[in-house]
């Protein structure tokens, strides 16, 4: 009886190990600005942060890093480019309310594959949300509604 449960064990921790291994891997490059936006944040901090929300809203699907990974294997590349940025009016906030006065950034993205074909590329206006995230010094009220974007796009990409 012990023998058995032992070999389940190892089987199942074997099972789960190789499920990791074949895992595809995103990379989420540093976030990029147009030579003509007042991009007040940090990019590589906003890199980090994005990752991480992807972590939590695609990790079964993807395993996301922010380092190219060592080995040949399978990754994808995400790219992203903030065209425009709006940095919002807290006296709009104040005044009308109902979301009214948020900051805002028109964000373009793309999906490579490991081949190098582009099979995603999406531009779409990312708003702060309602009631703002405990990352506003450094990344500013984006990174949440980005990452939630994107991992919505992510979910019309087949990468079988």
């Amino acid at each position: 009886m012990k023998k058995l449960l032992i070999v389940v064990l190892v089987s199942l921790f074997i099972a789960i190990a190789a499920g990791a291994q074949e895992k595809v891997k995103l990379l989420v490059n540093p976030i990029k600005t147009g030579t003509d936006v007042a991009w007040p944040y940090d990019s590589k901090q906003l890199q980090t942060q994005v990752a991480a929300e992807l972590m939590n809203k695609v990790g079964k699907k993807f395993a996301v890093v922010t380092e190219a990974p060592e080995e040949k294997g399978r990754h994808f590349v995400l790219d992203c480019e903030v065209v425009e940025w709006h940095a919002g009016n807290a006296a709009q906030r104040a005044l009308i309310g109902m979301g009214a006065g948020r900051e805002s950034a028109k964000v373009r993205y793309s999906l490579t594959d490991p081949s190098g074909k582009k099979v995603m590329e999406r531009e779409d206006t990312i708003r702060a949300e309602f009631w703002g995230n405990a990352y506003a010094g450094s990344v500013g009220q984006l990174a949440h509604p980005l990452a939630d974007k994107i991992a919505g796009r992510l979910g019309e990409v087949k990468v079988g």
